[in-house]
């Protein structure tokens, strides 16, 4: 049996169970020292509260959730790597520091710091992300890369939402189904990381650039997806770039946007009416809370793409859900 060396792990991480036993101290070092391998202090007398999610490929990490008041700080005996961090607070705030140096960051703003020396601070209640590349990997990108620790990062920067856009891939199984995805999303987000640092755009780096690009392109697209006046035009002014070069990024993926646009909105669609919730909607409310704005179109696309009637596949569903039982 081959062995998959470039296997995403994933789990969950809280306090809260530990704080119910009265146990905290067996948190702070069986999941503080030994696992994220920082020391962990609240403050100002708040209770201890860390939920966190950490998902880790070999070369790339990312850790995303909720922290109390605290400060974190690693000592000598704790470093095991010489990894940069990417400190992102989505919410709340935080305070920085290595060398004599200290950024403040709060709402969406990023600092990067070195894994091996650096503190943070955290005066209330936040909810942070933080990314860890390997140093080896931006090095040979990047000039003196630890002159740019602790310098804060401007929330509205383009590369900063494009890179944390496009790590979301890590909640989507289907893009990381093989070891060569799994190695390609390492691959982009290091040079994303190359880019956000200050590094420039080498021809290597375009595939990284156009998978975060078009990632961001769908997640846009998605959450305006029951617009039935969703336009190119309209993701193009959103996104910043040209309509030509949306096309040319669902060219690249063998689809258009059209064709994008329609298959989400008959998921969205299937979804709802597969739903068997006491609460189910009209077919032709479906319909257009799913942006068709043709019932006449929805019912000869939806028969197109799965083969039966909208009808058809909620008696389906009703079925179905009556001989599990």
């Amino acid at each position: 049996m081959q062995v998959d060396h470039h296997e995403l792990k994933q789990f969950h991480v809280s306090s809260a169970p530990y704080a119910r036993s009265g146990e905290l101290d067996a948190f702070l070092e069986a999941y503080g020292r030994s696992i994220l391998r920082f020391e962990i202090e609240p403050v100002d007398g708040h209770p201890l509260q860390f939920d966190f999610m950490l998902r880790s490929l070999p070369d790339f990490a990312v850790a995303s959730g909720m922290r109390s008041p605290m400060h974190i700080w690693r000592t000598k005996e704790l470093v095991d790597n010489d990894d940069i961090l990417l400190v992102v607070v989505t919410s709340g705030a935080g305070e920085l520091g290595q060398h004599g140096r200290v950024a403040a960051i709060s709402n969406g703003e990023a600092a990067w710091m070195n894994g091996t020396s650096a503190s943070f601070a955290i005066p209330k209640s936040s909810h942070t992300v933080t990314y860890r590349f390997r140093r080896d990997l931006l090095r040979p990108h990047i000039r003196d890369l630890d002159d740019l620790m602790i310098r804060p990062i401007a929330g509205d920067s383009l590369v900063l939402r494009l890179l944390t856009g496009y790590s979301r891939v890590l909640n989507d199984e289907s893009a990381l189904a093989t070891a060569d995805l799994r190695r390609a999303v390492t691959v982009h987000m290091h040079e994303l990381a190359v880019l956000l640092l200050g590094g420039r755009a080498e021809v290597h780096a375009v595939d990284g650039i156009r998978a975060a690009r078009l990632k961001a392109l769908k997640d846009d697209i998605l959450q305006r997806i029951a617009q039935s006046s969703l336009s190119v035009a309209e993701i193009a002014a959103s996104q910043q770039i040209s309509e030509r070069y949306i096309r040319q990024l669902f060219a690249s993926e063998e689809t258009t946007f059209t064709d994008f646009v329609r298959e989400a909105r008959l998921d969205r669609a299937h979804h709802m009416l597969t739903d068997l919730s006491p609460s189910q909607r009209p077919i032709n409310a479906i319909a257009y809370e799913s942006g068709f704005g043709d019932l006449s179109y929805f019912n000869r696309v939806f028969r197109q793409r799965y083969k039966m009637t909208p009808s058809d596949a909620r008696k389906q569903a009703k079925q179905q859900n009556g001989a599990r039982r």
